[in-house]
């Protein structure tokens, strides 16, 4: 009865420390899966956070690289402005070197433009006075239209308002016109003295080869004598050759051979 009495005791004890264990196991295994639930539900939390941090890094990453392309853009472009800027600032720094030789040959020819006004003006001084001695000299051909053609010229030396090279054209031009007096055919009506007698009549002159006039009534004719500088009366031989002269030169007969005397050049 004894052994039984105590194995019945150690059974107990047996029991009881067997339930103490279970107790403490069962709550050790609900504490841990309490914890790992917080730990996992914390894990997840994190991750949420990183992740939505990742993708406001790559946002950021994202703006950041497009900002930089734009920016390389904009580089380039300036780049490639520069180096038209640069080439076209050469083109011009060509043309402005262009222009400023220009310039300079045309302060050169300016200065020597005001050294041929100094020599121009006593130049065409003596081109009048030579012309004028010439008229008196030659076949008086339009001889008042003549001298007062010299008296302009002169007028318009002593004009401050004409300009040299309208001076200078003006002389020349002179020039020319007695210079075709030597080959034109002509006929105009003037007077001429012939014996201290102021007679009205119808001028011929073939160039400067002969000069003769026809009286208005033409009964009479004159030829002039370059070298007695006078008029000499025509004889009637030539009174109808002068009187076809006058009106071939006027048009009014058809071009034809005529009489008149000529002297020969000595």
């Amino acid at each position: 009865k004894k052994k039984k009495k105590n194995w019945l005791g150690t059974m107990s004890k047996m029991s009881k420390r067997t339930l103490i264990a279970s107790t403490v196991i069962g709550a050790f295994v609900l504490g841990s899966s309490a914890v790992s639930a917080d730990t996992l539900k914390d894990l997840h939390s994190e991750e949420a956070i990183i992740h939505v941090a990742a993708v406001k890094s790559q946002e950021k990453i994202n703006n950041l690289y497009e900002q930089s392309q734009e920016l390389l853009a904009e580089y380039r472009q300036v780049v490639d402005e520069t180096e038209n800027l640069k080439v076209y600032n050469d083109y011009v720094a060509t043309l402005v070197a262009d222009q400023q030789r220009g310039i300079d040959s045309l302060q050169r020819q300016i200065d020597q433009i005001d050294e041929t006004k100094r020599g121009i003006v006593p130049l065409l001084f003596r081109m009048i006075d030579s012309l004028e001695k010439f008229i008196d000299l030659d076949v008086p051909i339009k001889l008042t239209e003549r001298k007062e053609r010299i008296e302009r010229l002169r007028d318009i030396m002593g004009n401050s308002n004409v300009t040299v090279s309208e001076r200078f054209r003006q002389v020349i031009e002179a020039y020319q016109i007695e210079l075709d007096y030597g080959s034109k055919i002509a006929a105009y009506q003037g007077k001429l003295n012939y014996q201290g007698t102021d007679i009205t009549v119808d001028f011929f002159n073939l160039g400067r080869t002969v000069l003769v006039a026809l009286s208005l009534d033409q009964q009479n004719a004159w030829i002039w004598d370059n070298t007695a500088r006078e008029w000499e009366a025509l004889g009637d031989e030539y009174l109808e050759s002068t009187i076809s002269a006058v009106r071939m030169a006027r048009k009014q007969l058809p071009a034809n051979l005529v009489k008149l005397p000529i002297r020969a050049a000595e």
